[in-house]
């Protein structure tokens, strides 16, 4: 075999190799939250904390009973801490953050803070978020899809 087929061959199993490995890394992109009766799509940030909320996640779901906070979100303890990576945010209705490492918020409203972000509700806008959230606390139910 000539020395360039050699060296093709040579790169060819070195990507699959490297694209066998890198699928065993891969973080599921959306999750589901269920408030009250209704479930919502999440799309997920690509970091540390959502990595390891997945691996929660894959364990059972999570249950966060939140109360109001503010006038623009619902806020409760995850029970647990998670890796931060926090920068200024200026939010806006749907998304969810992670607050202090071990709390998590989601905003039907907008606000300007240091969080890690975590994701955002999928097509849902701030008129159809706060009627499903109510006035007063809140369960939320984080599952995998």
């Amino acid at each position: 075999m000539s020395f360039i087929k050699k060296c093709c061959m040579m790169i060819i199993l070195i990507l699959l190799a490297c694209t066998a490995v890198s699928g065993d890394d891969s973080v599921d992109d959306s999750i589901k939250m269920k408030i009250n009766d209704e479930t919502f799509d999440v799309k997920l940030e690509n970091n540390s904390a959502t990595q390891e909320l997945i691996k929660t996640l894959e364990k059972g779901n999570v249950t966060v009973n939140a109360t109001e906070y503010g006038g623009f979100e619902k806020v409760g303890d995850l029970g647990f801490s998670l890796p931060t990576s926090d920068e200024n945010v200026n939010t806006s209705p749907g998304d969810i953050v992670l607050y202090q490492g071990d709390k998590m918020s989601l905003f039907y409203g907008s606000h300007s803070w240091s969080y890690t972000k975590l994701g955002k509700i999928d097509n849902v806008d701030s008129n159809h978020l706060k009627e499903v959230l109510g006035s007063g606390d809140v369960t939320l139910v984080l599952s995998l899809k």
